[in-house]
């Protein structure tokens, strides 16, 4: 879509400040010039980047989680996913994830695209990974991480969609590449 001609539509950063250093995330502040040479600034989180998964089950269902996420202070129903540990491959870390987290490895996966879900005050993108061929084994979650581990047709997905009980936005855009590729629009290149 970018072809070179949107120059005058950046934005150059001139300093950044830190605001706040945590064991997870950062905020900062960028002074910035913007394209007609006025300043302002900008104030953002920094992300590592994380993962998603999609896990197709032979029988059609897909694998979900169902965790309480404080900050909304609610039980929330999503797709598998996890942050990206400094230097991590993307699809290492997709393994990793689905492995800790549901008990699955998938004999085949395929990369499906990337999401930026808060684009107005974070760097954080979101790698969207479909894993199908699953083996159920153990899990290995995190200190202090409690999840179940729950499957759902892609129907009844959607319904939680559509209904608003499910929100979260990287289960949403998970969900919609879902329903392109089991309706054919959307090819995928699986691997082993």
């Amino acid at each position: 879509m970018a072809d070179g001609k949107d120059g005058h539509l950046r934005e150059r950063t001139v300093s950044t400040e830190p605001l706040f250093q945590g064991h997870f995330l950062q905020a900062v502040r960028d002074h910035v010039e913007l394209p007609d040479g006025g300043r302002t600034t900008r104030e953002y989180i920094l992300h590592p980047g994380a993962v998603m998964v999609v896990p197709l089950l032979d029988d059609g269902r897909v694998v979900l989680e169902r965790q309480y996420r404080h900050p909304v202070g609610r039980v929330m129903t999503e797709f598998p996913a996890g942050k990206l540990d400094p230097g991590e491959d993307r699809l290492a870390c997709a393994r990793r994830e689905l492995l800790e987290e549901t008990g699955y490895s998938a004999r085949e996966w395929a990369h499906a695209g990337e999401l930026h879900p808060v684009i107005s005050y974070s760097t954080e993108f979101i790698d969207i990974w479909f894993a199908r061929g699953l083996t159920l084994g153990e899990r290995r979650l995190d200190d202090g991480e409690f999840l179940d581990v729950i499957a759902a047709t892609p129907q009844q997905l959607q319904d939680w969609c559509r209904a608003g009980e499910v929100t979260d936005a990287k289960t949403l855009i998970g969900a919609l590449w879902l329903q392109n590729v089991l309706s054919g629009s959307w090819a995928l290149d699986w691997r082993s």
